[in-house]
């Protein structure tokens, strides 16, 4: 009774308002009731903004034959597809008018009778409401649905965002108790304001576009496509009947679930394939019995749709990444994570994700889809998805990426790697939806130990320092003691641990031009045991290398400087594009502009080309890695086509495998190697350090065809010249003494033999070579004193004096003597000389000259 009797008073005051706002000018009251429901009527908001719709995100990438954009994928909560008025079917607006509100184009905003009766009755979803009563509920529910997770609800839970969605629309449908009045008051308020501000026929295109049809299907132009596969202008009788039934309880009603949308109280399947879709069935008889009776359509039509079984064409709107045919998914998911993640597009997560499935952007993406299935192919052909038994990380799981960058712009062209994309599937090694080539943020990767890649931050900061990349360095296998770094103090070796070089190489005295080409560990930390590291680090940093995780990478080791970090393969292929670019570094970015729905531009993440490298540095730097890929460890990645390339490979612990090229156009990253764990890559069923080059080869040739790169500038004299540095005398120093002294001056130093010397044991006696201007880096070879050395002493007097001199200095006499009795003997010096250092109790020779006295003549008479 006490339901009823609310019902009566509320049909009374509503009736009051109205017939007194000419809404209904059928009935007339007068006097206090009146006045005061126009006065309850007046103090409600009248004023209602049509929001715009939450329609989806479509991404698009050109179709390299037509050089025309097309939808590659769509983000959506709502699928929907707005039309204009003119682009919907006429039928459709004979079956939703006269199913749902056949007085539209005569009333003023709301539908008396219709409401009366969904008061009285306490009407839930049903009852009357007009269709610009309908239209305002759906605007309300929107707008509620897009406020949640924003603001007071940033932080809560998914369950608890379903939960405040679902309270969305049952605060905007549900009708009964003071409340329900309320709210059914305040939406026919809204309704007339509408319909004092649009045309009908703008309303009525309005509701339809923002009307749910079931699941995630909004609005009739995608509800057209989605059941029947038609235009919205191309519908039959039988369909709009069908759709304008759906309105009232949309999921209900649904063609799209073949074992049906609801099951009675036993659990059998109602509305199913099997019966027809008997629910939807009986509600598109009655739609089509209001058109009949409203003279919409004929006899002959009515019962030609009635007896049309329900056959839906379901056509599924390509929506996420999973749609997207082949490995370009990664590409999408990277461009997705960027929207997802920058800043760019809103403050929180919740913001930005809700933009993407409900702002209406348009994307249109950086991929080039020339580059991108030559990429797919090579990687198709050389890696499987996974490798039988490795499969997690105890054993190790296979991975692979490629991604290719314009060097002069940044544009990411292609993203490819070994696994099939999947958001679902979580169990199979076949399948991820990580994005290798990417980071935590744009791609949930962490990166991957760049290896030998790493090392060209050492021969950038060499050359920053000034050095020749022709000075020779001792770049034998040895203990490094210490490496300076200002940043976080120096790095000492305290076990005198011994960094190795790859398949056990000795090394050898060279120049950074070879340890280049040669990828040789024991030179390039002889390189960085000249530099600082901090230096390093900060050229890397500069280039835009990070680790996966976000932060700056630290180079604060001599291990670090081989490339022990884990770094995201987009960042070294930007990092190399930007040697080749004249030392200019440009962001990488997946996206190249965005519009909203109206076709304004979107502003875009910061980024920026920036003169990072001088280009003196770059170019020497280019010129050097060029013969990493002619006469190097790169040369099975050169197609060998004509283009000059820069490049560089890495193997870190035959765990992860790299190779970067670029020519002056287009920077390529490739990487095989443990997507997860640490399998050595040798364990495999074949060696995927030389896969590294098979994958490539290939996409270098297409890259260097689609965008021809041309010839790297010439190198800086004052960087390539041989430089020669003073070797100190270290004679007469000890062996530690001067072998300390040699190293510290840049030299290698070998111990030989002793020799003959008047030095004292183990004084230097020797060096070669001798001091003087050598080449960096040349080893010197000291030989210390036996000991045993004597001088020759310089003889002077007679004969048996100069014996003497030799007998005192512990060497042995010979000579001295003149065969003829009569000579006179004249002392004429030692054979060896004077001053000449031999062993003591060698045998020295006196040399005289013997002058025979000649007879003197007889006179002659």
């Amino acid at each position: 009774m006490l339901g009823g009797l609310l019902g009566v008073v509320g049909l009374s005051a509503v009736a009051g308002i109205l017939v007194s706002a000419t809404v209904t000018p059928a009935i007339a009251i007068s006097g206090a009731a009146a006045s005061s429901a126009i006065t309850l009527f007046d103090n409600l908001p009248s004023a209602l903004e049509i929001d715009e719709l939450m329609l989806p995100t479509t991404f698009y990438w050109m179709n390299p034959d037509t050089g025309e954009y097309e939808v590659m994928t769509q983000f959506y909560d709502q699928n929907r597809e707005p039309v204009t008025f003119d682009e919907v079917a006429p039928v459709m607006y004979d079956a939703i008018l006269s199913s749902e509100d056949k007085n539209f184009y005569s009333h003023g905003g709301v539908d008396l009778v219709g409401t009366a009766r969904a008061i009285l009755y306490g009407g839930s979803q049903g009852g009357g409401s007009s269709i610009s009563q309908q239209y305002v509920k759906n605007i309300l529910i929107q707008r509620c649905e897009a406020e949640v997770g924003t603001g007071d609800t940033a932080d809560l839970t998914q369950e608890e965002k379903d939960a405040a969605k679902a309270a969305c629309f049952t605060d905007a449908t549900v009708a009964s108790g003071v409340e329900g009045y309320q709210r059914k008051l305040q939406e026919m308020r809204y309704a007339i304001a509408l319909e004092q501000q649009y045309s009908k026929d703008e309303i009525l295109i309005g509701y339809l576009n923002i009307a749910n049809f079931g699941g995630q299907t909004y609005g009739i132009g995608a509800a057209a496509k989605y059941y029947f596969g038609v235009e919205a202008s191309e519908l039959t009788i039988g369909q709009a009947a069908i759709l304008a039934g759906m309105v009232q309880t949309p999921n209900l009603y649904r063609i799209d679930l073949p074992d049906g949308s609801w099951t009675d109280a036993d659990g059998n399947p109602v509305n199913s394939a099997e019966d027809g879709y008997s629910l939807t069935k009986e509600r598109q008889t009655y739609v089509l019995g209001r058109m009949l009776a409203d003279g919409k359509i004929t006899q002959e039509e009515y019962d030609t749709a009635v007896a049309e079984p329900i056959t839906p064409n379901i056509t599924q709107a390509d929506t996420g990444c999973g749609v997207v045919p082949g490995k370009a998914a990664y590409f999408c998911q990277y461009a997705r994570g960027v929207i997802e993640n920058d800043p760019a597009f809103g403050e929180t997560t919740d913001e930005r994700k809700t933009l993407l499935k409900q702002g209406g952007l348009n994307v249109y993406l950086t991929i080039d889809r020339n580059l991108q299935s030559v990429a797919e192919a090579a990687m198709t052909e050389n890696v499987p998805t996974s490798v039988e038994g490795y499969t997690n990380a105890d054993t190790g799981r296979l991975g692979a990426a490629t991604v290719s960058i314009e060097a002069s712009t940044g544009r990411i062209l292609e993203i490819t790697q070994n696994t099939n994309f999947s958001e679902t599937i979580t169990d199979d090694a076949n399948y991820s939806s990580l994005v290798y080539a990417g980071n935590q943020l744009y791609g949930s990767s962490n990166g991957f130990e760049a290896g030998s890649t790493f090392k060209v931050f050492t021969l950038l900061e060499w050359l920053q320092a000034g050095h020749s990349v022709n000075e020779v360095l001792n770049g034998r296998l040895q203990v490094f003691k210490r490496m300076t770094n200002t940043c976080v103090g120096d790095w000492v070796n305290t076990t005198d641990y011994l960094i190795k070089n790859f398949a056990n190489d000795p090394g050898y005295v060279g120049t950074p031009m070879r340890f280049t080409a040669d990828s040789l560990n024991s030179g390039f930390l002889a390189m960085a045991s000249q530099l600082d590291l901090c230096n390093i680090q900060n050229t890397a940093t500069k280039m835009g290398v990070r680790l996966g995780n976000g932060e700056e990478v630290d180079v604060n080791t001599a291990f670090s400087v081989l490339g022990s970090a884990n770094i995201p393969p987009i960042d070294i292929a930007a990092a190399y594009a930007t040697i080749a670019n004249n030392g200019v570094y440009c962001t990488p970015h997946v996206i190249d502009s965005i519009t909203d729905n109206n076709g304004n531009e979107v502003a875009l993440p910061e980024a920026s080309c920036t003169q990072v490298l001088e280009p003196n540095i770059a170019a020497t730097a280019a010129y050097t890695l060029q013969g990493v890929m002619t006469n190097g460890s790169g040369t099975a990645s050169n197609p060998y086509d004509g283009t000059p390339l820069l490049g560089k490979t890495g193997t870190h612990e035959l765990k992860q495998t790299w190779v970067v090229s670029s020519s002056t156009a287009v920077a390529t990253a490739v990487w095989v190697g443990n997507s997860e764990g640490y399998a050595v890559i040798n364990q495999w069923p074949w060696s995927y350090q030389y896969t590294r080059h098979s994958i490539a080869r290939p996409i270098l040739a297409a890259a260097n065809q689609l965008y021809p790169g041309g010839a790297f500038p010439s190198p800086d004299s004052n960087l390539t010249k041989t430089v020669l540095y003073e070797l100190p005398n270290v004679v007469g120093m000890s062996v530690e003494e001067a072998t300390s002294t040699l190293e510290d001056a840049g030299f290698a130093v070998v111990v030989g033999d002793a020799v003959t010397s008047t030095e004292g044991a183990g004084i230097v006696a020797e060096q070669d070579p001798g001091a003087g201007d050598v080449a960096g880096g040349t080893t010197v070879t000291i030989r210390p004193s036996n000991g045993q050395g004597v001088a020759v002493p310089s003889v002077s007097g007679s004969v048996e004096n100069a014996r003497s001199q030799l007998q005192s200095a512990g060497l042995n006499a010979s000579g001295g003597t003149c065969s003829n009795p009569n000579a006179t003997v004249t002392l004429n010096g030692t054979s060896p000389g004077a001053g000449t250092v031999v062993d003591r109790g060698t045998t020295v020779n006196i040399n005289v000259t013997c002058t025979v006295p000649q007879p003197t003549p007889t006179p002659t008479p």
